[in-house]
């Protein structure tokens, strides 16, 4: 079940199945899909009720699969659905992030922890591997180096190793407050912003889309621009 809750310019939006670790079925990887790209607001917290993020795929799904390559698909739409939101993407990494939910997690924008966080790719263990999109992120996240040492070990990192990683950069009690400071930033900056630092193109091009944001971003806020320079 996933619950999305509106405040003003943030949304916060929650896996909600702690019974199962937060698991996730098909049916809400489709939900997860809609309430993050269907947002409004600027900017989107991600979490999971009690205390774990996400566990991954719920194993009663990755059991009775019919046709795994199109699961592992579903799983990649929808985490490069996360990546390409107009809002700004705060994963508040509380508890166990595993597997799928690392992925998850590496599709947002941003990913603090609290101090109770833990993470780990366990996928090794079980015959399997992060197919939604992990071996892609983790790589451009943290390096080659870390990313193969922690999908090939298979253990689980606690929040001050992942922070050390590059896996998160912040370690906070409250992850809401993180999500609704960015908010409170011009919201028209941030997704430009986004946009630009997401931007996967060549070099050229990159820096004329920079350039061309820098003048749409001018030409709408000159006089706050102007009137700040004065105080």
């Amino acid at each position: 079940m996933i619950r999305t809750t509106d405040d003003g310019d943030l949304r916060v939006v929650t896996i909600d199945r702690p019974a199962r670790r937060n698991a996730l079925r098909p049916t809400d990887l489709d939900a997860l899909e809609a309430a993050v790209t269907g947002a409004d607001a600027p900017v989107v917290l991600l979490r999971g009720s009690g205390p774990a993020f996400c566990a991954g795929a719920d194993l009663d799904s990755v059991t009775d699969l019919d046709d795994p390559e199109a699961f592992a698909k579903h799983g990649q739409r929808v985490a490069d659905a996360v990546e390409s939101a107009e809002s700004v993407v705060v994963a508040g990494i509380d508890g166990a992030a595993r597997g799928g939910g690392v992925e998850l997690a590496l599709a947002c924008d941003v990913r603090v922890a609290t101090p109770r966080a833990t993470l780990g790719e366990p996928g090794v263990r079980l015959g399997l591997f992060g197919a939604w999109g992990g071996t892609v992120r983790l790589p451009r996240v943290v390096g080659e180096g870390h990313a193969l040492e922690f999908s090939l070990s298979g253990r689980v990192v606690n929040a001050d190793e992942a922070l050390r990683m590059g896996l998160v950069s912040r370690i906070v009690d409250d992850p809401g407050e993180v999500a609704a400071s960015m908010a409170d930033n011009d919201h028209r900056s941030l997704r430009i912003v986004k946009e630009r630092l997401r931007d996967r193109g060549n070099r050229d091009g990159r820096l004329e889309r920079e350039a061309a944001g820098f003048a749409e971003l001018h030409r709408a806020n000159v006089d706050d621009i102007a009137a700040s320079r004065e105080k």
